[in-house]
């Protein structure tokens, strides 16, 4: 069943997108901000598809680099995003998300790969793709992207009559809609200046070019802690997942009725009842 509460401003974790043409500085500048949002350099890794860029600015501190190269399917950067959970890394910078849709290995090129009907085929890619949003998004520790840009143009019909291209500014290589994913994205020039393209937090938005620093690491840092614990949402066990369930072995009934002893699974009485009636069954053979 639904619930109805007060919109209540919870503590967050940063998901911060940092993109720019070559040279303009997403490494560097992502080293920075995740100083200002860690307690320390050993709590920051960096997946670095970037051809060893993540070892470059080693200077900066003691943080740690997951090298990940070809292919680069979207259940490698999973994997590498959980390892850096595993380890209680507070910070990850992936360095980039570009590979993931348009490298060796990505999306586009499976797609490129695969015979058949496209729209089969990308029915069968995008949960894939998606999965791999879904991993950042859940991440329980504060994320940075980084992605690069490439001019891009457009066909237009020019005084004559004929298509000629022509160009309509930059364009993040990953599949289209990603900044929406974001709390925070940042455009960076050639001179490393930052101006932001999308902003929750109220900290850039119209305000002038900046170049991105430890400090505004801290800024980020403080505007994620304000408000209170995550509010945890209980999922509620439903007649479907009931019926499922009276098929199953005693361990999973005994798991369940666990997970509603414990608080973490909201069930009525009756669907208790009758869970506990079918674990003495399955005793009694």
């Amino acid at each position: 069943m639904l619930q109805l509460r007060k919109a209540t401003r919870q503590k967050a974790k940063i998901r911060l997108g940092l993109s720019s043409v070559s040279g303009g500085g997403k490494t560097y500048s992502s080293i920075l901000i995740a100083k200002g949002l860690a307690t320390s350099m050993d709590k920051i890794a960096l997946i670095d598809t970037e051809n060893g860029s993540g070892d470059l600015y080693a200077n900066l501190g003691d943080y740690n680099v997951i090298t990940l190269e070809a292919p680069y399917s979207p259940e490698r950067y999973i994997e590498a995003i959980s390892t850096c959970e595993i380890a209680g890394m507070e910070v990850i910078i992936i360095d980039s998300i570009t590979h993931e849709w348009d490298g060796k290995g990505g999306i586009l090129e499976i797609s490129n790969s695969m015979a058949g009907n496209s729209y089969t085929n990308w029915a069968k890619l995008t949960p894939r793709h998606q999965a791999f949003i879904d991993k950042i998004l859940q991440c329980k520790a504060h994320v940075i992207t980084t992605v690069r840009r490439k001019q891009d143009y457009e066909m237009i019909t020019n005084s004559q009559g004929k298509l000629v291209p022509q160009k309509v500014g930059l364009k993040e290589v990953t599949r289209e809609g990603f900044e929406y994913e974001l709390t925070v994205n940042l455009e960076l020039d050639t001179n490393h200046n930052a101006t932001t393209s999308k902003d929750r937090t109220g900290l850039f938005i119209d305000k002038p070019e900046f170049k991105p620093s430890v400090e505004t690491g801290k800024m980020l840092l403080d505007w994620c802690e304000k408000g209170i614990e995550p509010i945890k949402e209980i999922p509620t066990l439903n007649n479907k997942q009931l019926t499922k369930l009276l098929t199953q072995d005693e361990k999973s009934i005994e798991k369940y009725l666990n997970a509603i002893e414990e608080g973490n699974l909201k069930a009525t009485q009756e669907q208790v009842a009758q869970l506990n009636i079918y674990l003495e069954t399955l005793k009694q053979k």
